[in-house]
């Protein structure tokens, strides 16, 4: 395995909030109460489909418990250095994933309220509190580099997991719940957001070493 030199969170500041454990509870419960919150919201905007097509309609959801997922392997190793986590295949696609789906639903949401900015601003919640809870998806997913690795396995299958997620999204109207109709502009966007958040894990986490067929 190779190591990435640079982290656009200190290393410090990880330790402390991921390796002690008050501040890595306390990161989970909020990871926990920000899926509640977020499911509760999108319950109340649920168009008329089956429960089972709910995890395709609850993004920033899915995203949050996926971190919330990503941060509970941390439990075992509580105390100790973070580069001594052991790194492994199955835990590189649940880490790759939870930074995908992190970093694009963040920017997603910023893009998505900017194409509509009239339809949002200035209603203060309606704007800027939802872009910046959202945008902190983007630095919590730069966590996750600190205690794991990819491998171009976990990199494909979290882009194809995206794309697939982005045909659904406007094929089935099952997209998040939006203030005016999709655009051609979002639904672009949207698809070359999925390929940056796979491009942005790729060049930040460090890579397990290749094995054939990964």
């Amino acid at each position: 395995m190779w190591r990435r030199e640079g982290r656009v969170i200190p290393a410090r500041w990880a330790q402390y909030y991921l390796g002690n454990t008050p501040s890595l509870v306390w990161l989970l419960v909020a990871n926990v109460v920000a899926v509640l919150v977020g499911i509760r919201y999108y319950v109340e905007t649920m168009p008329d489909y089956s429960t089972f097509a709910w995890p395709l309609y609850v993004d920033s959801p899915v995203a949050v418990f996926l971190m919330a997922l990503s941060l509970a392997t941390l439990l075992p190793f509580l105390g100790r250095p973070l580069e001594d986590v052991p790194r492994t295949r199955v835990l590189a696609y649940l880490h790759t994933l939870a930074f995908v789906w992190l970093v694009k639903m963040g920017l997603w949401t910023f893009v998505a309220l900017n194409l509509g900015f009239t339809s949002y601003f200035p209603a203060v919640w309606a704007y800027f509190g939802i872009v910046l809870t959202h945008l902190g998806f983007v630095a919590e997913a730069y966590l996750i580099p600190h205690y794991t690795a990819t491998t171009r396995g976990a990199l494909a299958f979290a882009l194809a997991c995206s794309l697939v997620n982005d045909a659904v999204d406007y094929g089935f109207d099952l997209h998040p719940p939006l203030r005016y109709e999709p655009t051609g502009a979002l639904v672009i966007s949207t698809v070359a957001l999925s390929v940056l958040a796979v491009a942005l894990a790729a060049v930040s986490m460090d890579r397990l070493p290749t094995q054939t067929g990964d």
